[in-house]
């Protein structure tokens, strides 16, 4: 893979936020936090995770627009003047010194909205999987560039991801996936300050009895009904592999699944291309495929959502056809 500025920028963005993320995760995630449902801890990350990222970018692309999930509005509202102040102590970690106008500019600079003339802008997802998060299980930070309507790049910070080594065995936890448009995908260890990767290839397989899902954890991201039906019309015996994220995506990637299906829920809802503009192409140069529920290629050019997709699928390729029949069997 060529290592252009572009992903250097990124991978280190990512890098960093991955440290801030992780940081929250061991400070501030407690059982009294969990026994509470207290979501404050991954609000901290979120936001914080956001400030680090846009930051880098600003220095590096200062006229690219950066679509992200979170502005800092409700940061600047009086009652929160605690999580603001623990937002910036957060960020100070990496950054050496922070102001609480400096975090909330960088926040913001997430707030763009892209239309048909916008040629070039980046989308993150600063913390995708926030209950994954709470719970020290998967969560992703997902970054992306998108020129002329095409994901270019792609970046998946997976701290609680487990490394696979070369026999096949997992390593230590923390992974990061960068893709690059017609140049595969790489796998880099999270913490190390490399950007020397190893190729990775989603499954070879083609009979469709033999694939494994994977699918959200929380049954209301996705139709988990249809998607047991979906199985059964593809002769899948084995249980789905549920996790949180766009780690799903890095799943696939590497072959531990061999489909994601995110199914619709409901009539209204569109996906935000925050979370699946990383992933998609993360999947697609690992020699993946990637559409909506019905087969249609994902369309980058309508804003803030994906307007005119329904529902995900990615798969290995060889066995896609067969996953949108059966998706159309079952949900029409």
């Amino acid at each position: 893979m060529q290592i252009t500025h572009e992903i250097k920028v990124a991978i280190a963005a990512v890098r960093l936020a991955s440290t801030a993320t992780q940081a929250v995760q061991k400070s501030l995630v407690t059982e009294d936090t969990l026994e509470k449902k207290d979501r404050s801890p991954v609000t901290v990350a979120d936001f914080a995770s956001q400030a680090v990222i846009c930051k880098a970018l600003a220095e590096a692309f200062p006229n690219d627009p950066i679509v992200g999930e979170e502005d800092a509005k409700e940061l600047r509202e009086p009652g929160n003047v605690t999580l603001l102040n623990s937002v910036v102590t957060q960020v100070a970690k990496t950054q050496n010194a922070a102001s609480q106008d400096e975090v909330l500019s960088w926040i913001d600079r997430g707030g763009a909205t892209p239309d048909s003339k916008t040629k070039r802008y980046w989308t993150l997802d600063p913390i995708d999987g926030t209950k994954g998060f709470l719970r020290a299980e998967q969560y992703a930070i997902a970054l992306a560039l998108i020129e002329d309507g095409q994901v270019v790049l792609g970046i998946l910070g997976c701290p609680n991801l487990p490394a696979i080594n070369t026999d096949g065995n997992t390593g230590e936890q923390g992974v990061l996936m960068a893709a690059l448009l017609g140049q595969g995908t790489i796998v880099l260890p999270l913490n190390a300050a490399t950007y020397d990767g190893t190729p990775v290839h989603v499954s070879d397989i083609h009979d469709t009895a033999k694939a494994r899902f994977c699918e959200s954890v929380e049954s209301g991201h996705s139709n988990q009904n249809d998607s047991a039906k979906v199985a059964q019309a593809l002769g899948i015996t084995a249980d789905p592999v549920r996790m949180d994220s766009q780690a799903k995506y890095a799943a696939v990637a590497r072959g531990e699944a061999s489909i994601y299906l995110r199914l619709p829920t409901n009539a209204d809802y569109r996906e935000k291309i925050w979370d699946h503009a990383a992933g998609s192409i993360v999947v697609k140069e690992a020699a993946g495929t990637v559409t909506d529920a019905f087969g249609k290629p994902l369309d980058f050019t309508q804003g803030r959502t994906l307007k005119h997709n329904r529902g995900i699928i990615a798969t290995n390729s060889n066995i896609h056809n067969d996953v949108v029949a059966a998706v159309g069997q079952v949900i029409g």
